[in-house]
Order: C-alpha cells, then structure tokens, then sequence
C-alpha cells in the first residue's frame, strides 16, 4: 500500500504535487495542465483546466501497479466535486479508516466536506481507473464567487455532519456532454471558451436533476390534490411557492414547470393558494 497527501491550494499547487508524488512530467499551456505518469508506482495521465475562482475540471486515466491512496488535505472551503467514473473502481472514504464510498462505471458522485477530516481517494492495484472530477469552490470570500449561486449549492449538497457523499447512476445528457469536453478539437481562446460553457452546463443538469429528487419532499402534499375538494381546503393556508423558495431554489421558472409537467398544476405566488380555497 502506497500512501500519498495532496495540500490543499492552487490548481498550479496540486499539479506540482501530484507531478512529486507519481514521478510524472507535467506540461501547461494556455492554462490546460497534462500530467504524463510512467514509473514504479503508476502510468498514464493526469489532465486538467481551471477558470481562475469558478470552476475547475480534471480527468484521470491511470493504472497503478500497487494499492494508493490520495489523501487530500482538508479545508473549510474546499470546493464541492461532482466525480464520474468511465471505467474501474474509485473508492471514497472520510480519513483513512472511515466507511469507503464505491463509485462504480458509469455512476456519478458529489462530495463535500468541510470539516478538518481528509479526503481520502483509493484506487486498487492493477486495475485501470478513468474518471474525472468537476470542482466548485465554496471560498465566499473571493470576489470572483457568485455568493448566492454557492450558498445554495452548500445547502443542497450538505449535511449536519459536513461529510456529504452522493452515489447515482450517471445521466445520460451528462454523459454525452462529458464526451464532448473531451472531444474538443479547437484550440486557444475558442478551446477555453468551450470547456468553460460545457462545464456549465453540466453544473446546471446536476442542479436541475438534484432539484427535481428534492420535489419528492412535497409528493404528500401535492397528491392532496386528487382528494376530494373539502380535504383539499384544509391546505388553503399553505403556500407552496413561498415553501419550496425558502428550501434555497432561486430557480423560478424550473420548478413551476416541473411541477406543471408532473402534477399538471400551476404554481404561482398568489393563484395556487386561490384554487386550493375556491
């Protein structure tokens, strides 16, 4: 078993020490990082971009010849990841010897921690592991940060322990999209332009489909609606709208429609509440 540590910092800073702790040769150009690895411990690459404060992207495609694990050191504002998994096993853990997390092919993840307890990755010997990883910082002091934007995804992908940890299966849409970002021929400004746009909207499908999984808090009260009228009155008081923008969902226009599409009801600031008391 082979332990490695990766300091929390800069992407420059995380890319020097990944080159240190796999003997690798790291080339940078037009800020896109490609880390080449061929020694003892491992070969294959290391790829990644970062758009200064707002976003961050890396891939990984590697086989180890031995056990490793990637302890990543924590901080109150590490950013949130979104991980992918191509091909292998990657395995998550809270410090070394907490409950390992399995993120199989084809599933996705999303992490956040923000306690003082290491991220651990664990990658097994001889096996070949492809996955990529979409960082969000989180540091709300920065002026590059969209505040609002990141406080209501620390309050989606959040818990009362600080260690949150999500395994589903990949969705498709998200899937041809990371296709693509691989796929980009251009080169230069255009190249930086693309990948920032497809990132985005990868972020937005995760927020669109978490989204949606949290209407599932509301099923007992919106099939209420299929009663009979007199018990459909008791709820004339409650506002839906005002409920689900006060769990953190800015996003007007998506809900509604969700709602619209599954519950063939409209939902607005005012006319809801008007039906259910007519």
């Amino acid at each position: 078993m082979k332990s490695l540590y990766l300091n929390a910092g800069g992407f420059n800073s995380i890319f020097n020490n990944l080159k240190e702790s796999l003997s690798g040769e790291l080339t940078i150009e037009n800020n896109e990082y490609n880390l080449v690895v061929n020694s003892k411990l491992a070969r294959g690459t290391i790829k990644g971009v970062s758009f200064e404060k707002e976003l961050l992207s890396m891939e990984f495609d590697l086989f180890f010849n031995d056990d490793v694990s990637l302890s990543i050191e924590a901080h109150h504002a590490a950013p949130i990841y979104f991980a992918y998994c191509d091909k292998g096993v990657l395995q998550h853990s809270f410090g070394s010897n907490g409950e390992r997390q399995v993120l199989k092919a084809q599933q996705s993840g999303v992490l956040n921690n923000s306690t003082a307890i290491n991220s651990v990755l664990h990658f097994e010997s001889h096996k070949k592991i492809q996955f990529s990883l979409i960082g969000v910082p989180t540091n709300t002091s920065n002026e590059l940060v969209d505040v609002d934007f990141t406080k209501q995804l620390k309050k989606m992908f959040s818990n009362t322990t600080g260690q949150y940890f999500y395994t589903g299966t990949q969705h498709a849409k998200i899937t041809e999209k990371l296709e693509e970002l691989k796929a980009i021929p251009q080169k230069g400004m255009v190249r930086s332009i693309l990948k920032k746009t497809i990132l985005k909207s990868i972020l937005a499908q995760e927020i669109e489909l978490h989204s949606y999984n949290y209407l599932k808090t509301f099923d007992p009260i919106v099939n209420l609606a299929t009663r009979q009228i007199n018990e459909i009155k008791k709820l004339s008081q409650i506002n839906i709208y005002e409920t689900i923008h006060a769990l953190g969902f800015s996003a007007k226009g998506y809900l509604p429609r969700v709602f619209k599409e599954k519950y063939h009801i409209s939902i607005g600031h005012k006319g809801y509440n008007q039906k259910l008391a007519s």
